[in-house]
């Protein structure tokens, strides 16, 4: 299964710090067991005399003399962590994650769109001074636990649960959001000049990571949290004008703003929805020689479009977003996108836990490599603007759009 986002791992800018506790900490008892054994150490006796462990691992001997003689006892399982993750430092890949088994449980429901959240969609603003890229709330989805709550738009994320959002990004303030229906978690944030603190509820998620709204003049609004499964299927599916819905001859806004992204194949099944045919995305794993993935089935290649994007529009999303740029197929609108060109694959261990990896590159049909660089959207919409703005900008181009049509 191929991955492009750390969806749900967190994904800040600047880098990631997810798990930076534990790793520091295993990365600081390594490093003491190498100064201390190179120096001779403090112990009055210089060091023991080096013993094999039984399988010849110079990993599970240091493990040994950890637990036979450290001051203070350490779990195996804590040793066998920090190792691994010292590892995945030496990669210096920060996409790359740990799991145990139960954690990577989780990650596995909310890939299959399997979670609760409070009802929050996510922009950012600039402060002030210019240091830009607070956390604020966008919109508030009705009847939900936010709004039950009394969260509002525009109100900016200032820490979730105990832990400070200073210096995260979309993407992970998302993601601390979201978590197992039914379990507890608090919001706090500003409002003016004012701290106001929300207890929530997380509830299931029910209508999966794509919701659909009409709008004037026949036109229609797809809106995608991120690409779990079936995302592509429904993104089809109210293109294309299945029941509860008719065809949107009007024109479609596929807002993709806050999307962290998800799984390759479910952008490359709903950017197929709006083309007839041809390359969606190349990827280079690997060793291996580029593929080229193209159009699944052919799509709506003609109703105009428009796409809507943010700083929190990363890697799947990118992939979409850049596709559709790229097949001159869509006006992008909003502000540079995050820019991760990367892609990740699970790999089970003999424990059921799970290290995911990077294990090759994508580019857009152009040839484009997105990593750090981002898509500059057609029409820029600063994002210290209300999430409105840049809705109202892509009905007016629609409208645009739609003039521009020949006559049948």
């Amino acid at each position: 299964m191929l991955r492009i986002v750390p969806l749900p791992g967190k994904r800040p800018r600047p880098p990631d710090q997810r798990g930076a506790g534990r790793l520091l900490r295993g990365t600081a008892v390594a490093a003491a067991i190498v100064a201390a054994y190179s120096a001779g150490a403090v112990t009055g006796s210089g060091p023991r005399q080096p013993t094999a462990a039984a399988d010849g691992s110079v990993l599970n001997e240091a493990a040994a003399q950890i637990g036979r003689h450290a001051a203070e006892p350490v779990a195996r399982g804590d040793l066998d962590r920090a190792a691994i993750e010292g590892m995945l430092k030496a990669l210096d890949d920060r996409w790359a994650r740990y799991y145990s088994a139960s954690e990577y449980d989780d990650v596995e429901g909310r890939l299959n769109g399997d979670y609760g959240g409070v009802g929050l969609w996510l922009g950012t603003r600039d402060d002030a001074d210019g240091a830009g890229g607070r956390v604020l709330v966008a919109s508030v989805q009705p009847g939900t636990a936010a709004a039950r709550a009394g969260v509002r738009a525009g109100d900016v994320i200032t820490a979730v649960g105990a832990s400070s959002v200073a210096g995260w990004g979309v993407e992970r303030v998302a993601e601390a959001l979201r978590g197992r229906p039914e379990a507890p978690v608090e919001l706090t944030v500003e409002r003016g000049r004012r701290t106001k603190r929300f207890h929530l509820v997380r509830t299931q998620v029910s209508e999966g990571d794509v919701t659909v709204t009409d709008l004037p003049e026949d036109a229609r609004l797809v809106r995608v949290g991120a690409f779990t499964r079936g995302t592509g299927r429904q993104v089809r599916a109210a293109v294309t004008g299945a029941p509860p819905h008719g065809p949107p001859e009007g024109g479609v806004v596929l807002d993709l703003r806050g999307n962290p992204g998800g799984l390759l194949e479910e952008a490359v099944e709903t950017a197929s929805a709006f083309l007839g045919s041809g390359p969606v995305v190349t990827y280079r794993p690997r060793g291996r020689q580029a593929r080229d993935l193209g159009v699944t089935a052919p799509g709506d290649a003609k109703t105009p479009l428009v796409v809507l994007v943010d700083a929190g529009t990363a890697s799947a999303a990118e992939v979409v977003a850049g596709s559709l740029r790229d097949r001159d197929r869509a006006v992008i609108i909003g502000s540079r996108t995050y820019g991760k060109a990367s892609v990740q694959e699970a790999v089970t261990l003999a424990d059921g836990s799970v290290l995911e990896l990077t294990v090759g590159r994508y580019r857009t049909p152009g040839g484009r490599n997105l990593d750090g660089v981002g898509i500059e959207p057609d029409i820029a919409v600063s994002a210290d603007r209300p999430p409105p703005e840049a809705e109202r900008r892509a009905r007016t181009v629609l409208r645009g759009l739609r003039a521009a049509l020949p006559d049948d």
